[in-house]
């Protein structure tokens, strides 16, 4: 029965897991190789910067950019520029001409994932949206982590990591540009209505915002971390892998307390689960491979688990027919505090060295647990019903279609 709701979507599902297998080869071996060329950490901080430019841009173009062309031609457009931003680091090995075409990356792997989830929104029954978008998540998961577990078996220091990318970022075409699937219904636009989110939520914006700064400073800069530390190769690829791995799966009991209490209480208690892993990597400062990848592990649990919460949050004030605008909106906001948290975080390790990257997380995560809890003894909990918690894969990969399919799923 599954396979049979499966068939119809399989050329989407096949196409995003070399999008995604691709963009974990990408995501991890910048780093690794900039780190090796003698790229300071600032740098490679900013590559996180670029990344995040253009994922924004992309969330908020890609849909005129489908109105123009059509969904299978922007797909298509979007998956060739990747394929030539990955070929093109390794023939600029400068760290300037890195951070343009990380940004290029960004924009089209924002814009990718949005006309992928779009069609699946189209393409699946509503009684199995829910089952489709879970098997879509944990395939994205599964293709991010086994690219990044490539590195294992390559050597940074060469180009075969450089062409397999880009051989991927190319396949990731190929299903879309044969399938005989129609054209599926206009991409979601979304704008930034701060004023409008602030008197939504609050706490939604101002922790989504330091969010976006502690998430995208762990995920840019862990590689270099663990380089600078010492780890090995090997143990660096399962350094930045198992931090996404267990972010997924704690996010099944935040999930469920957070549609028993008030979400703000659970997002509290887990910013002070965060700030323990912060204050274990600060002060403890394990040698071990082990102990570093269980702290990896613990932090991961925390930092990725928060996003959603904060998202159904905001949805539990939003009125009816809201949840795309403001699961939009929240989603820039994330993305600006994406921008700034490799900078500071960079900046950090290069002035003062890799344990800075430390101060910036727990940083974001003390305003977090201050905040919230200012908020908690202003206003109570909202009283009436709440909307059902959504998990999500990785911040990375969210886009504003991503919450428009959650939508469908909640209404199906």
């Amino acid at each position: 029965m599954l396979l049979r709701q499966l068939f119809p979507v399989s050329a989407l599902l096949i196409g995003s897991a070399c999008l995604l297998f691709a963009g974990g080869i990408n995501a991890l071996l910048l780093p690794i190789r900039g780190g090796a060329e003698g790229f300071t950490a600032f740098s490679l901080g900013l590559l996180g910067t670029g990344w995040a430019v253009g994922y924004i841009l992309g969330c908020v173009l890609t849909a005129g950019l489908v109105a123009r062309v059509g969904h299978i031609r922007s797909f298509s457009a979007l998956a060739s520029l990747a394929a030539i931003s990955i070929l093109a680091s390794a023939i600029a090995i400068n760290p300037w001409a890195w951070i343009a075409l990380r940004a290029l990356c960004g924009f089209c792997f924002a814009g990718a994932a949005m006309i992928v989830e779009s069609w699946l929104t189209e393409h699946t029954r509503p009684d199995s949206r829910g089952k489709v978008f879970g098997i879509y998540t944990m395939v994205n998961l599964v293709a991010t982590t086994a690219g990044q577990m490539v590195l294992v078996i390559g050597d940074p220091a060469g180009f075969v990591l450089f062409a397999l990318a880009g051989i991927f970022y190319a396949l990731s075409l190929v299903p879309t540009s044969i399938s005989t699937s129609s054209n599926p219904a206009p991409l979601v636009a979304v704008r930034l209505d701060l004023p409008g989110l602030w008197r939504n939520s609050p706490v939604a914006v101002f922790a989504v915002f330091c969010v976006g700064v502690s998430n995208a400073a762990f995920g840019a800069m862990a590689p270099v971390f663990a380089d600078r530390i010492g780890l090995g190769l090997g143990t660096i690829a399962v350094f930045a892998s198992v931090p996404i791995m267990a972010g997924a799966l704690a996010q099944i009991p935040v999930g469920i307390l957070s549609d028993r209490i008030d979400r703000r209480i659970v997002l509290t208690a887990v910013a002070l689960l965060a700030l323990v892993a912060d204050a274990a990597f600060l002060f403890w400062r394990p040698e071990s491979a082990a102990a570093n990848l269980a702290l990896a592990a613990f932090i991961g649990a925390s930092i990725f688990a928060m996003y959603p919460v904060i998202v159904a949050h905001a949805n539990d004030h939003a009125g009816e027919g809201a949840a795309i605008r403001i699961s939009g909106g929240l989603l820039l906001v994330f993305g600006i505090g994406s921008i700034l948290g490799p900078l500071l975080a960079g900046w950090g390790m290069t002035a003062f060295g890799q344990r800075a990257l430390f101060v910036v997380t727990p940083a974001a995560h003390v305003m977090i647990v201050g905040f919230a809890i200012l908020r908690i003894f202003a206003n109570a909990a909202p009283t009436g019903d709440k909307t059902s918690f959504v998990a999500v894969g990785s911040t990375r990969a969210v886009t504003p279609q991503t919450a428009a399919l959650t939508e469908e799923r909640m209404a199906a």
